[in-house]
């Protein structure tokens, strides 16, 4: 929103005065058409060719628009995050990534974390290998905002949704179990939010870390 009163850009610009058009005409003339009404120009649609001003008082002008902006509905920037380890068999993973789809499915930012512990920190380079996969595997419902990098003793990435009309679906589940997204078979599928996802899978690991340290 710029007040052209002060600041004039464009050579020419529509005009709009009481919610009726007033044509196309030169900024110069436009200034003066606001002027003699004791009024502003207003521009207030810089992208358009030309430009759009409106001929109204700019202090009321911007208090509405303060108003309305006041009232719209506040969105949360919500992050959820999955977590995998460098020995994550094939079907924890792909639960895993059901658990991604999920959450981006619902507009939600994902931070995918692999975590290294003992030995595995001398092999880091796994852990990008392995988060490289999962932006390849997601590809078609996220983008990789930002790519795989060494945070402490891990490696984190951030995916953020497509827009959902082109956002499609590979990981389902259904009761806990991976399922067949072309199966019409299945057609209700349920989640539940509550279930930390691969954690005797995890915990197995945990035991076996120990029994060989």
């Amino acid at each position: 929103m710029t007040r052209v009163n002060e600041r004039i850009r464009a050579p020419k610009v529509r005009v709009v005065y009481e919610d009726q058009q007033l044509g196309v005409m030169s900024s110069r003339v436009a200034v003066e058409k606001a002027k003699s009404v004791g009024l502003d120009l207003v521009e207030v649609a810089a992208n358009a060719n030309p430009p759009v001003c409106r001929v109204c008082d700019y202090g009321k002008y911007k208090y509405e628009q303060a108003k309305l902006k006041k009232k719209a509905p506040k969105v949360a920037n919500r992050i959820k995050e999955i977590k995998l380890r460098v020995g994550t068999d094939t079907h924890d993973y792909n639960i895993k990534l059901a658990r991604a789809e999920q959450f981006l499915d619902q507009g939600n930012k994902v931070r995918v974390r692999l975590q290294f512990r003992g030995r595995e920190n001398a092999h880091r380079e796994i852990g990008f290998e392995v988060l490289t996969k999962v932006g390849e595997d997601l590809k078609q419902i996220a983008n990789v905002d930002q790519a795989p990098r060494l945070a402490g003793r891990a490696v984190t990435m951030m995916l953020s949704p497509l827009p959902k009309e082109q956002r499609k679906r590979h990981f389902y589940l259904s009761h806990g179990n991976l399922v067949d997204p072309d199966d019409e078979g299945d057609e209700d599928i349920e989640f539940d939010d509550d279930d930390e996802l691969g954690d005797d899978v995890q915990a197995d690991a945990n035991e076996g870390d120990k029994a060989g340290e």
